[in-house]
């Protein structure tokens, strides 16, 4: 095992002690061990550190290089354990977060001013995509995920499920009517996504069976938020969870078709992030801060 760390503070003690007896006794070590240790840097340096009389030890040019040097070492690692310490003892540093676009906008960012009054020395790098991010390979700590898991050795803090419905706006519904049963959809213009999901869009047939598209898209799109405007906006049908359009819900800017004959779908809600016990203190606080508030704001959306 290499401890070169812990010879250079063996050399450090004996230069300063003035003789391997004394530094011996320091280190609660026998003095034929302390003159090894000191064999050993010399022959992996192949140089002479120190030269010995029977009086005292004398640091040849290269001990004195490498006293030098390896004080600053021992300094700066001292000082970056301090600093890890420190840290491990406030929440502070940055949180790399992914989530939804709808998730993000909706449920996440509102509280995010709330988090940095009760935790101002984190900064939080957020990204926002419907696409699945893998924690690993974009660095990410934490990913508010919609849909189910997969197998995988990343924790999970639940926070709920979502809904999926089929919505359009009023404009649209009396440009084009109003599905009565699943095999109408083909009829009708349906909003759709371009990106793999847990699940597919759209129900069709007799069986309830869904698909991954109708055939009728007029748009494609890489995040709910897009297809939510546009279905706002009267261009066709979009089936999206129930929180992202609570509000257009509320005020009639969109309604739910098809309700009494879609079969019941709900994703789960989960933030998932990499660790365990040795998760930073940065991601704890920010999971404990922001999971129970998204928890409740999902719980509100049934």
């Amino acid at each position: 095992m290499d401890n070169r760390a812990g010879e250079m503070q063996v050399f450090q003690r004996v230069v300063e002690a003035g003789s391997f007896s004394s530094a011996a006794r320091q280190l609660r070590m026998t003095p034929s061990t302390v003159s090894k240790l000191i064999r050993r840097i010399e022959k992996r340096l192949g140089v002479r550190l120190l030269e010995r009389s029977t009086r005292r030890l004398t640091l040849t040019a290269e001990g004195e290089l490498y006293y030098e040097r390896s004080q600053k070492l021992l300094s700066d690692l001292t000082e970056v354990e301090t600093l890890i310490i420190r840290g491990a003892g406030r929440a502070s540093g940055m949180v790399r977060v992914n989530a939804s676009v709808g998730l993000g906008t909706i449920a996440l960012e509102p509280i995010l001013p709330a988090f940095w009054e009760a935790y101002p020395d984190i900064a939080v790098d957020l990204s926002l995509s419907d696409e699945i991010v893998d924690l690993y390979l974009d660095h990410t700590d934490v990913a508010f995920r919609v849909g189910r898991l997969p197998d995988s050795g990343m924790m999970a803090r639940p926070i709920g499920s979502a809904r999926r419905m089929i919505v359009a706006a009023p404009s649209y519904l009396e440009r084009y009517g109003t599905p009565r049963t699943l095999d109408e959809l083909a009829q009708h213009r349906c909003l759709g996504f371009n990106f793999r999901r847990s699940k597919p869009v759209w129900p069709a047939g007799k069986n309830s069976r869904f698909t991954e598209q109708t055939g009728n898209e007029p748009l494609l799109a890489n995040n709910g938020e897009t297809v939510r405007r546009m279905a706002v906006a009267g261009a066709g049908l979009a089936r999206i969870a129930d929180f992202h359009m609570r509000d257009d819900l509320a005020c009639g800017r969109l309604v739910e078709v098809l309700g009494d004959v879609l079969p019941p779908d709900r994703e789960e809600i989960n933030a998932v992030y990499l660790g365990g016990s040795h998760t930073p203190l940065r991601v704890q606080a920010f999971l404990d801060f922001t999971v129970p508030l998204i928890r409740a704001f999902i719980a509100n959306a049934d």
